[in-house]
């Protein structure tokens, strides 16, 4: 049988990226949870961590951490029946991407918020990497794009976020004083989330552009979206988040009838617990608000 208090350290140093932040979280001694870790991979038979050049599950780790998941979550469903188990707050890890993080989400769980008084646990990972954390066992649930769900989970389609290439008039006046072309989409700065944000790339490449472009890296929504405002480069912006700026005319776009849709698929364990399939539930039904319907995308596996 599993020792759970070993589980739980082995948790911890993986959430918290190190012994000794993850010491601080049990309140134990940095030797006392190395020990248990110790203790667990002897039991065993085998590593559960690798330990350079940074902290890091090993395969039997990440499947040690699926099942810390999923056994956090069923056991907060046995305190409707047996209070005395422990503290009701229950917390949920979620990866989800930077965008919907700064659009639409916050409120889109507002009143799940008030209902059930979740904790959320917010990792933000690109939406095309995202379930690499569902994988490695760090969440409970991700956004991304991928439709197709990994084994011990489920997947619903939650709706498309709509991106817009813009920029200011001033700086299409200067990159692109006679519209859109290759030699001049080549040429322009463009703004790009981080290395794993591939949407600019492959925007850039469906216009006949493969060689390098110059681009500045900005890994925070809000500051993408105001560096183009700014009129230091061109990008991708969700359209939501843009919306305002388009309608005074303090941007445009770069061509006509060139939005980009992203799939968004939500992706949860099985056996989550009924705080999960109820999150499940209520994204499913609020999360239309803001995005756009699926029906009819004839490209389910990515953009453009």
């Amino acid at each position: 049988m599993l020792d759970y208090k070993l589980l739980e350290a082995l948790g911890a140093v993986v959430d918290q990226a190190g012994f000794e932040r993850g010491a601080q979280v049990l309140g134990l001694t940095q030797s006392a949870v190395s020990q248990r870790i110790k203790l667990l991979e002897a039991r065993l038979g085998q590593p559960v961590l690798i330990r350079a050049p940074r902290i890091a599950p090993t395969d039997l780790g990440k499947r040690l951490l699926n099942h810390i998941q999923q056994v956090r979550l069923l056991e907060h469903d046995l305190l409707d029946y047996v209070p005395s188990l422990g503290d009701r707050e229950q917390r949920l890890r979620i990866a989800l991407n930077a965008d919907s993080l700064a659009t639409w989400w916050a409120e889109a769980v507002e009143d799940f918020f008030r209902d059930h008084r979740v904790m959320f646990d917010l990792v933000v990972e690109d939406q095309e990497t995202a379930l690499k954390r569902m994988r490695d066992g760090e969440v409970a649930a991700c956004l991304c794009m991928t439709p197709r769900s990994i084994q011990g989970a489920r997947a619903r389609p939650l709706g498309g976020m709509r991106y817009r290439p813009l920029a200011t008039p001033e700086f299409m006046a200067r990159y692109f004083p006679n519209g859109l072309d290759r030699i001049a989409l080549a040429e322009a700065p463009a703004v790009v989330f981080g290395p794993d944000d591939r949407l600019q790339q492959r925007y850039i490449a469906n216009h006949g552009v493969t060689a390098p472009f110059p681009h500045h890296l900005c890994p925070s929504s809000e500051g993408f979206y105001q560096m183009i405002r700014s009129g230091i480069g061109y990008g991708l912006v969700p359209e939501i988040q843009a919306q305002a700026a388009i309608d005074k005319g303090e941007l445009v776009d770069l061509e006509t009838s060139s939005d980009v849709i992203v799939p968004l698929y939500w992706h949860y364990w099985r056996q989550g617990g009924n705080i999960l399939e109820a999150l499940t539930q209520h994204l499913t039904q609020h999360a239309r608000r803001w995005l756009t319907d699926l029906d009819g995308f004839d490209n389910p596996s990515g953009v453009l």
